[in-house]
Formats: structure tokens, sequence, C-alpha cells
């Protein structure tokens, strides 16, 4: 149970870095606007469910998770 923890842990830690400097050196990046009720959602499945961006997206008619993912990093970097 130990060693998937770790895998499972090293796994996420490399999304994140890679997340991470996507984010700063990528310009594609747009924003993502989401009415009320949609960040609503999203914030209350966030709490839920983490970062299980495929799963929140589920949730959302016509929302992907990339959409999802860049609301959520621009959103927490104000």
């Amino acid at each position: 149970m130990d060693n998937h923890r770790r895998t499972k842990q090293a796994k996420t830690n490399s999304i994140v870095t890679s997340s991470s400097s996507e984010e700063v050196s990528s310009l594609e990046w747009e924003i993502v606007n989401m009415n009320q009720e949609e960040e609503d959602l999203v914030c209350r499945m966030h709490k839920l469910v983490g970062d299980r961006w495929e799963l929140i997206a589920g949730r959302i008619p016509g929302r992907t998770a990339e959409e999802i993912e860049k609301f959520w990093v621009m959103k927490t970097e104000k």
C-alpha cells in the first residue's frame, strides 16, 4: 500500500510540475469565462474531489477538463 501511495504521489508531483512550467511559459492560455453557477459548481466539486478535472467537467455540460483546469489555475493565481 505504501508503494502505491509513493507512486501516486510521484505521478501527482510530475503533473503539478509540468502544469506549473506550462502556465508560466505558455502564452496560449486564455481567460476562461464561466457564469456564476459554473464557478460555484467548480469550487464545490474541487473541495470534494480535488484536481480531478475530468470528473468536474463531466458535471458541467459543454466544458472540457482543460477549460476547468485553466479556469482554476487562473482563479487561484489572482
